[in-house]
């Protein structure tokens, strides 16, 4: 597959870093993104020479969440095509969650909707002491719902009943207080903190890494099959209703959605 959106880099230790690419949109989360990254995830996996996966953007943004044209399109399209766009995203997320090598995040930027649910599906996630995130989906009349499990995985139902209905934005400090990230550093920082988390699993067997990864996440809250559908049908149930198109409208027409008055 050739990539557009993403970008891969390797070197000789068997760590792959895969860099999120569409910096001119904030790196927000497009049909062509969503199908990178499955793509990715999937070869990555295999490909027994990677050791470790970094996530990593370009640009001043880590992910913006998900891209709003893709969304005003699936607001436009038939239930068939909604369901099938939001299976996608819901599958690459769970793709990225299973990946069967260490996955660690690195957070240069900001990050919100579904880039924390991308930062949700690391292993670890280090971000820069700068970035603000937040589940902003309520603002625009949708719901963390495919991001949902993971979010839920990494903060916890008490901590994430913080932030997951409000769509407040939140800086790392908080961030790493709620669990998402695992701790925040200055930005010349960064860096030198993701290679820090790196190098131990070099020393690590590579497949009992994996097992042990597998393992974690049977003993962790349930991510299968049917809870991914179920937020596969509570995001479409969003597009479908009368919200979505106003908070979306609302953002792109530069006024305030009317439950803002």
């Amino acid at each position: 597959m050739t990539y557009e959106t993403i970008e891969i880099e390797r070197d000789s230790r068997g760590v792959a870093t895969v860099w999120l690419a569409r910096q001119d949109k904030h790196n927000a989360l497009s049909a062509r993104m969503i199908a990178e990254l499955t793509e990715a995830a999937q070869a990555l996996g295999a490909d027994e020479a990677v050791r470790v996966v970094v996530l990593a953007a370009r640009g001043k943004s880590f992910c913006a969440g998900g891209d709003l044209g893709w969304m005003q399109e699936q607001m436009a399209a038939d239930a068939v095509t909604r369901g099938r766009e939001a299976a996608k995203l819901a599958w690459m997320l769970q793709a990225l969650n299973t990946l069967p090598k260490p996955l660690i995040g690195r957070v240069q930027g900001n990050a919100f909707g579904g880039g924390v649910g991308m930062a949700s599906v690391c292993d670890i996630a280090i971000g820069a002491d700068g970035v603000l995130m937040g589940l902003t989906e309520t603002r625009l009349g949708l719901i963390p719902a495919t991001i949902g499990p993971y979010v839920c995985a990494r903060m916890g139902e008490a901590r994430a009943r913080r932030v997951f209905m409000s769509g407040r934005r939140f800086a790392a400090a908080e961030a790493v207080e709620l669990g998402l990230l695992a701790r925040a550093v200055p930005a010349d920082a960064l860096d030198s903190a993701v290679a820090a988390e790196v190098a131990p699993y070099l020393d690590c067997a590579p497949q009992a890494v994996a097992r042990a990864k597998a393992l974690l996440r049977r003993l962790g809250p349930v991510i299968d099959a049917a809870t991914i559908e179920h937020t596969i049908a509570e995001l479409t149930a969003c597009w479908e209703g009368i919200e979505a198109p106003e908070g979306i409208g609302a953002f792109f027409d530069k006024r305030k959605p009317r439950w803002q008055g």
